[in-house]
């Protein structure tokens, strides 16, 4: 089988590479230099091939050699005729994790292998899982320059058995050759951090961040031989940020091997220049904030109460900045809010600004949206006020990646709030050059770069009947206690299909379609003299039994699922609708039709 001119060049060069790394020539050099001096007889007047093979092969450096170069070739003949592909083989060092993946020799890769886990003291007690047994499971999520992976879930443990090992490319935007190889000095510039993710998924399926780490990967840089070896400490998240969650082993090793390491006195400095230069720029931006919160104090003392907050974290805050993020990303101008809901309770939502001057409230926690329609304090008393519908009291500023404005109104209630950020006697801005400067795009900053989003990995058909069925044998056992018994009615079921797309495209888009058809349709599918009953009710998880306890807080639901009648036939439809990172808008509905009893 002849290779491709590409193809063979790279082989040679792999081969090229990995006999330098060996000194084989040198080797040979030695092996032929002794077998002339010990083993050449007088009679003989010259060394053959063969001899010098058998000399070779008897000292073990053809074994070392072949040990060193282990190909895979898995070609079928469709192969053939295709293009060529990165060169694949093995990874053949201790301890063997990766198995086998596709390296372009061409370019820099950062091979982190997770060994173990030690010390999650918190699963100290917990019995090893006998084989099948379901059970609480550990995985792990790494992003690295726009790159993410995920690592095969092990049993919790204090001691989890974490044996996994992931390719990171370096140069993951630009493209390299054998030339002009990205080096160790380059690389030392590179400040990206390997953001590692521990998550832990529990026996109903219900996912938990256990713990979030950023590891400095550049320490590998003036490790010897390219290789070195670290003990990651994982801290809690939320109130347990201080404490510790486990330890995790992990050996770090560039490919190709570095010609030339750095020494530790070089990265340390780099390091040092780093985080001065970060603490520097945060010491100015920190004298602009207070400069800046004087004068905004000196428009109106009672701006000392405003929830105007230059520095903060929490739990709806993280889930506002991550909403802002995404509707900036698809191009919409929105910013984050902060103020208060009702009772004066610390709040913040997203909001966005539209083309035609419409202001549009959104609530990360819930997603819903609301229309911002001010209220204008100056009209006569008979002109009527729109009524608000957002729950949003107060505002004090609001902010994205490149603004922040303080509101300076007389008055901070929302329902009497005007946008528009270009007045400053309404909003006072803060200068964009200041938050430019601690947080310009690709610098080094304590805020990560946003991992690209991963498509969902949930079968929607699969999940949907599994769910169905699960809340088949729920109601069936339920009735069953209260000495009913349960009739299901297959075509009834299949019939509220059309009415749950309706109801999650008009939770998405605001568009209400298809409710006219669907009437019709159980119209048609409930006798004469029958009464139909449906109940239908949206969730964010896959949890059957969860869901089924929550309808039953519902009476008018309850009321269906325990009907009691002539002719009690019951019906339910489950749908689920998956979106990227494999979350899920799931809509049940509950059913039943009953001969009407006068």
């Amino acid at each position: 089988m002849s290779l491709p001119p590409e193809k063979a060049s790279e082989l040679k060069q792999i081969i090229h590479q990995q006999l330098l790394k060996m000194d084989v020539h040198g080797r040979i050099r030695e092996v032929l230099a002794e077998t002339i001096r010990e083993e050449l007889a007088p009679e003989h007047q010259q060394l053959s091939t063969e001899d010098l093979i058998k000399a070779l092969r008897q000292r073990g450096i053809i074994d070392d050699v072949m040990k060193e170069l282990k190909f895979v070739t898995d070609v079928n003949e469709k192969e053939r005729t295709s293009a060529p592909k990165p060169s694949t083989h093995f990874v053949d060092r201790e301890p063997p994790v990766l198995k086998k993946t596709n390296i372009d020799p061409t370019r820099r890769y950062l091979y982190l292998q997770v060994l173990g886990g030690k010390a999650f003291l918190e699963h100290l007690q917990e019995p090893e899982p006998l084989p099948g047994q379901i059970c609480s499971t550990f995985t792990l999520c790494l992003h690295f320059r726009n790159q993410r992976y995920r690592s095969k879930p092990v049993p919790c443990a204090c001691e989890p058995d974490f044996q996994d090992g992931f390719l990171l490319e370096i140069h993951k935007d630009s493209l390299g050759d054998g030339s002009k190889m990205v080096d160790a000095t380059t690389m030392l510039s590179i400040c990206d951090p390997v953001h590692i993710v521990l998550i832990k998924t529990d026996t109903f399926g219900e996912t938990t961040l256990v713990a979030s780490y950023f590891l400095e990967w550049r320490s590998v840089l003036a490790a010897e031989n390219g290789i070195t070896n670290v003990a990651v400490e994982l801290l809690g998240v939320g109130t347990e940020s201080k404490v510790s969650v486990g330890v995790l082993n992990i050996r770090l090793e560039m490919y190709p091997q570095l010609n030339k390491t750095l020494s530790s006195e070089i990265t340390s400095t780099q390091f040092t220049l780093e985080r001065q230069k970060t603490a520097e720029k945060e010491r100015l931006f920190l004298v602009y904030a207070k400069q800046w919160w004087r004068e905004y104090l000196q428009i109106r003392p009672t701006h000392n109460t405003r929830l105007v907050k230059i520095f903060a974290q929490g739990d709806c805050e993280d889930h506002a900045n991550l909403l802002c993020s995404l509707l900036l990303g698809f191009g919409l101008e929105a910013f984050v809010c902060v103020g208060t809901k009702a009772k004066g309770v610390p709040h913040t939502w997203v909001m966005t600004c539209g083309s035609d001057g419409t202001i549009t409230f959104w609530e990360s926690l819930t997603g819903h949206r609301y229309i911002h329609r001010p209220i204008n304090p100056d009209d006569p008393p008979l002109v009527e006020q729109p009524k608000p519908l957002y729950p949003y009291r107060t505002i004090g500023c609001i902010f994205n990646h490149q603004k922040f404005f303080g509101n300076c109104q007389p008055s901070d209630a929302v329902e009497v709030c005007v946008f528009d950020l270009h007045n400053e006697s309404k909003w006072k801005p803060m200068s964009g050059e200041a938050i430019k400067s601690v947080c310009p795009p690709g610098a080094t900053s304590s805020v990560p770069p946003f991992p690209p989003l991963c498509a969902s990995t949930v079968d929607a058909a699969v999940t949907s009947n599994e769910i169905e069925v699960q809340l088949r044998v729920l109601v069936s056992e339920h009735r069953k206690d209260l000495g009913l018994s349960t009739v299901w009615d297959d075509q009834l079921s299949y019939l509220l299909s059309p009415a749950l797309a309706a109801y999650e495209l008009e939770r998405t888009t605001g568009v209400s379609a298809g409710n006219e058809e669907f009437q019709d349709a159980v119209r048609r599918a409930v006798p004469d003299g029958h009464t139909f009953k449906g109940f239908p009710i949206h969730f964010v998880h896959r949890n059957a039994r969860r869901a089924f306890a929550t309808c039953l807080r519902s009476p008018f639901c309850e009321e269906i699922i325990c009907c009691r009648g002539d002719q009690v036939r019951l019906a339910v439809r489950v749908r689920v609708f998956t979106y990227p990172e494999s979350a899920c808008a799931v809509w049940i509905m509950f059913a039943c039709k009953y001969r009407s009893v006068l």
